[in-house]
């Protein structure tokens, strides 16, 4: 429920920007890694491959992102950043702070929220 409400909170500033709340977090890792197998996407965000492959098409066709396969491994997919991703970095900066606003939690209950989300998401991954 309460993950439900926080991406009800996003839909509007990610609307600006035509994405929804999965490709961004999708695009948020594309900028801090720059390219990526879909795998190791898959696993950072924890997306299966039936919801990470219709949503990478998604942002491929938007221009975000190109896909390829690894030169060295044609068994492995490739996610890399294009440049129109790259340019929508810019129109998507402000969304974190504009979500943070319309929040009501300390900064120091944030910061111990994310460590325990972090923690238990661990734990989740080992599981596997």
């Amino acid at each position: 429920m309460c993950a439900k409400e926080v991406v009800r909170k996003y839909k509007p500033f990610l609307d600006r920007i035509d994405l929804t709340y999965t490709q961004y977090i999708a695009m948020m890792a594309m900028w801090e890694h720059g390219s990526l197998s879909a795998k190791d996407l898959g696993d950072l965000l924890y997306l299966d491959s039936g919801t990470l492959t219709p949503l990478l098409k998604k942002l491929e066709e938007k221009g975000y992102i190109t896909r390829s396969r690894d030169p060295d491994d044609e068994r492995v997919l490739m996610v890399s950043l294009a440049p129109g991703g790259e340019a929508l970095k810019e129109d998507a900066k402000d969304v974190p702070a504009s979500v943070g606003s319309c929040i009501e939690l300390p900064l120091e209950d944030a910061m111990e929220l994310s460590r325990i989300l972090r923690k238990m998401m661990a734990g989740f991954s080992d599981r596997r």
